[in-house]
C-alpha cells in the first residue's frame, strides 16, 4: 500500500501523576529485595500492566486476602483507601507501602476535617462521584460511612436540605457535572441553611476531557486504548465520540484488525485513559503499522 495513513499518538495522554508515583513505588519495592510485594487491588485499571509488574513479582490481593496476611509487605494504591482498612494492616502487622495520590490524601483529611465539624450540627457530606469506586470508598470512610454518594441527578433525593451541607467531589470528576451539581443543591437548600463545596477536582485529569475531544477533531479515526475496567477510560472515549465519532475503543494491540482501519483514514490518532501506559499506546501504534505493512522508522 502507497498512501499511508499520519499516525499521531497524544502526548497528553498515559498515566496521571497518581498512577505514575503507585507504579514507581512498586517498581522500587519490587527492586529491592526478595521480600514479597502485594498489592491490594489493581495497582491500576489495565490489565497488561498489572500483569506486567505481576511478572515482576508483584501479587494482587482483595480485601479477604489482605486480612490472611501477616506480617507481609503490601502496597495501597493510588485511589487511597478507608481508615479501617489501615487499622487491619496495622492489627495483623504488615508493612505498608503507602502510594495514594497526594491529591487524594488532601481530600480525604478535608472531607475528616468537615465530617467532624457537621456531625455536631447534623450536617451531611454529600460526595460527588461514582458509587463503589475505591476512592469513593476512601472518602466514605472519613465520614464514618455516612457521606451521601451522588452519581446521577436522582440520587440527590437522598439529600435532607433542612440540614448543613457540604459538597465534595472525587478527584477525577468532570468539572461541568460538578458545577451542575452545585446549581441543583443551591436551588434546594431551605432558607438559611448552610451550604457549601469544595472544589476537589484533579485540574491533570479533567483536562484531558476537552483535550481529547479536540485531538480527535484532528484525525479521521481515533484508537482509543484503555483497560476494560478504567472509569476514567469510558468517561474519555465518550468524549473521543463527541469529537469525532468514528472513535476505536480497544484494550490491547491485539484487538485491532484491518477491517477496523477501512475505509482508509489520512490520519490515525492514538490516545487513552489515565491508566493507560505510553507503551501500550507505541504498541498499538506498531501494530497499524504491521497491519498495513507500513515502513517503521
Amino acid at each position: 500500500m502507497n498512501n499511508f495513513p499520519i499516525i499521531e499518538i497524544d502526548q497528553q495522554s498515559g498515566f496521571c501523576f497518581g498512577v505514575i508515583n503507585a507504579i514507581k513505588h512498586a517498581e522500587r519495592e519490587l527492586a529491592s529485595d526478595n521480600k514479597e510485594l502485594y498489592c491490594l487491588g489493581d495497582i491500576v485499571h489495565n490489565n497488561l500492566e498489572v500483569e506486567r509488574l505481576e511478572a515482576k513479582g508483584m501479587k494482587t490481593i482483595d480485601y479477604e486476602g489482605l486480612k490472611k496476611l501477616r506480617g507481609k509487605r503490601v502496597l495501597f494504591r493510588a485511589h487511597g483507601e478507608p481508615p479501617q482498612v489501615y487499622q487491619w494492616a496495622r492489627e495483623r502487622g504488615i508493612e505498608l507501602v503507602d502510594a495514594t495520590c497526594p491529591v487524594v490524601t488532601t481530600l480525604q483529611r478535608k472531607v475528616y476535617k468537615k465530617h467532624s465539624e457537621l456531625k455536631e450540627l447534623g450536617g451531611q457530606i454529600v460526595i460527588y462521584g461514582k458509587k463503589g469506586h475505591a476512592e469513593v470508598n476512601g472518602l466514605i470512610g472519613q465520614t464514618e460511612g455516612k457521606a451521601i454518594v451522588v452519581q446521577s441527578d436522582e440520587d440527590i433525593e437522598q439529600i435532607d436540605f433542612s440540614r448543613p451541607v457540604a459538597l465534595f467531589s472525587q478527584t477525577t470528576q468532570s468539572l461541568s457535572g460538578f458545577h451542575h451539581l452545585i446549581q441543583e443543591l443551591q436551588g434546594r437548600m431551605h432558607e438559611g441553611v448552610p451550604f457549601e463545596y469544595q472544589d476537589s477536582i484533579c485540574r491533570q485529569v479533567s483536562n484531558r476531557m476537552p483535550h481529547v475531544k479536540e485531538f480527535a477533531l484532528q484525525h479521521e479515526l481515533i484508537i482509543f486504548v484503555a483497560g476494560a475496567k478504567s472509569s476514567n477510560g469510558k468517561v474519555l472515549y465518550q468524549h473521543c465520540l463527541e469529537g469525532n465519532p468514528r472513535s476505536i475503543f480497544v484494550s490491547s494491540a491485539s484487538e485491532l484488525t484491518l477491517e477496523m482501519l477501512e475505509p482508509m483514514p489520512k490520519s490515525i490518532g492514538i490516545c487513552g485513559a489515565t491508566s493507560t501506559p505510553m507503551w501500550q499506546m507505541q504498541e498499538v501504534e506498531s501494530r497499524i503499522q504491521e497491519l498495513l505493512e507500513m515502513p517503521t522508522e
